[in-house]
């Protein structure tokens, strides 16, 4: 994994044929801490070992001496079989350069040690680095699974110094964390993406792997990357998920005299009772869930639950959890629930599937088996769920779902299943003159909510309202006047209540600015808005959100576009 360091070879050495007398091995000590005789094996002879040699037959060859005392020859190695074999370490090791065919240097068992101790400083510290380099917790236990590493991120994270766990069991701590790290030192397999709820306060994916030795197991890793923030965002999407349209008369709630909208509503009232499959498709804001709740609370299923799933709100992993659900006991004997996902949520309901174009091709296969069979498995269960067939399926995309599918990053199979009926909702600038009517019920709604009078809304705002491209659509122009309604206290709504990002775009389409001009400032000026409303609302995006009177989407979608999710 690392680089090991260079050996330090002891260079003080003389190389002598065996007939070389002993006085001359001898006198050799004052300038060489190691004689070597060489001949069909080698012998080295340590300077330390001088007090062994005869003093009363100097003349005595070494070689004849070497054979009388039977003293231990040397092996030979090279470098790299150092690192490879079990070596024999009774005497000193010649250290040879085979293809230069030269002696390099004597190694001994105690320089040995010395190197190997440095190797294994060196490389614990490459490792702690790294690990300190990632933004994920990192834990290391060994085989008995008692904790030997614990980042800076996974103190943060759990709040738990580290010499508060280290040399600690890691399932006094965290018992879903000791299990996946027992199971991969029982069984070797790593875990890619699991999602977890060690404690809770917590939500994190784990990547586990185990660190294997000569076949053995000896240790484990895992790192986990925090996802709180993304599972509490997504309860408080669910959370703030309100009721969009009259349940008595749903299709009379939905606003619209163009005629493109007037044929989807048609489409949409004919095939509410039918139970089968819809696609709506539409931007971002244009209306889709709120289509998709009429034909449910139109349909036969209207007395059932309305769940509804964002794919693009959520990760891969936990998406996959947010629909099918999550076994708790996974790799234990414990079978309790931990979590129901939304297509059990959804039974003799509808589920609504937002942005279906943003679910993993892996989901989506695992999706469309659940449509086949009316069954699936949880997340970490082996058991087969198998539910009623009378679960009504509405998904929406922003996407062109057939291109996706002919270049293969959309599951074709799905694809049809999806498209027995195709619904598309125009964009709210195809379709100006239902803007006026738009205002009057939204205004009325929310002069309701608010308890405040009916305002009158100048001829100015209409305009500038009629005339501006919103890119959120539907959900845009809501939040746009909720905004007005809730911070106005004037009986006329005037340009001055509108959102700076509006009336700029009309004011400057109106003094003949070009084209890329007007986009480059209207791009600045807005960019600088959702920061200074994001510092405001102190990086809560729902707030963010109203306070600039945009939808949730759009600001994520407007987040993504500058770089700032």
């Amino acid at each position: 994994m690392f680089k090991l360091g260079p050996v330090d070879l002891d260079n003080s050495f003389i190389v002598v044929n065996p007939y070389t007398p002993l006085i001359d091995i001898k006198h050799s000590f004052v300038d060489y801490k190691f004689v070597v005789v060489s001949g069909e094996t080698h012998h080295i002879i340590a300077n330390n070992e001088c007090n062994l040699i005869p003093i009363d037959n100097d003349s005595l060859p070494v070689g004849e001496w070497i054979e009388k005392v039977k003293w231990i020859p040397s092996p030979i190695h090279t470098i790299t079989e150092l690192y490879a074999l079990q070596l024999d370490w009774s005497r000193p090791i010649l250290v040879k350069d085979y293809e230069k065919e030269d002696v390099m240097g004597i190694l001994t068992a105690n320089q040995w040690i010395q190197q190997l101790v440095l190797n294994n400083k060196e490389a614990w510290t490459s490792f702690s680095t790294l690990a300190e380099t990632i933004n994920d917790a990192v834990t290391a236990v060994d085989q008995e699974g008692n904790v030997i590493y614990w980042n800076t991120a996974a103190e943060g994270t759990y709040k738990i110094k580290r010499e508060n766990i280290l040399g600690q069991k890691i399932g006094e701590h965290f018992q879903s964390d000791s299990i996946i790290l027992h199971r991969i030192l029982n069984e070797g397999r790593p875990v890619r993406g699991a999602y977890h709820r060690p404690n809770n306060d917590n939500h994190v994916l784990v990547n586990a792997s185990p660190i294997i030795k000569d076949n053995k197991i000896i240790g484990g890793i895992a790192t986990e990357h925090d996802i709180t923030q993304i599972v509490r965002l997504n309860e408080e999407l669910d959370s703030s998920s309100s009721l969009l349209i009259h349940q008595q008369k749903p299709f009379s709630s939905i606003i619209g005299v163009n005629a493109e909208i007037q044929q989807a509503l048609k489409v949409a009232q004919k095939v509410a009772y039918a139970d089968i499959p819809v696609l709506v498709t539409g931007e971002s804001g244009s209306g889709k869930e709120m289509l998709a709740q009429a034909i449910h609370y139109e349909g036969s299923k209207r007395n059932g639950p309305f769940v509804s799933i964002n794919c693009s709100v959520i990760p891969p992993t936990l998406l996959e959890i947010e629909l099918f659900g999550y076994q708790e006991g996974a790799f234990t004997a414990d079978n309790k629930i931990k979590q129901v996902g939304k297509v059990e949520q959804a039974c003799n309901g509808t589920l609504f599937i937002e942005e279906i174009d943003k679910m993993p091709l892996d989901i989506q296969e695992k999706f469309l088996k659940y449509l086949e069979n009316h069954s699936f498995y949880r997340v970490g269960e082996a058991e087969l769920v198998t539910l009623p067939t009378n679960t009504r399926i509405i998904a929406s995309t922003s996407q062109a779902l057939e291109t996706m599918a002919s270049k293969g990053e959309f599951n074709e199979n799905l694809y049809y299943h999806l498209t027995v009926i195709t619904i598309d909702i125009p964009p709210l600038r195809k379709r100006t003159e239902d803007i006026v009517k738009l205002v009057q019920q939204f205004v009325q709604e929310f002069s309701s909510k608010y308890k405040k009078k009916n305002p009158e809304i100048s001829s100015e705002v209409i305009n500038i309202l009629v005339n501006y491209n919103w890119p959120g659509n539907v959900q845009e122009l809501r939040n746009v006047v909720e905004r007005f309604i809730l911070l106005n206290d004037e009986n006329v709504i005037k340009s001055n209540h509108l959102p700076n990002i509006i009336t700029n775009h009309y004011f400057f389409g109106n003094n003949d600015i070009s084209k890329r001009n007007e986009t480059a400032f209207q791009e600045k000026e807005e960019l600088l808005m959702i920061k200074d409303a994001l510092h405001e609302t102190y990086g809560n995006k729902s707030a963010a959100a109203n306070l600039l009177g945009i939808s949730r989407g759009t600001l994520y979608n407007k987040l993504k576009e500058y770089g700032l999710n």
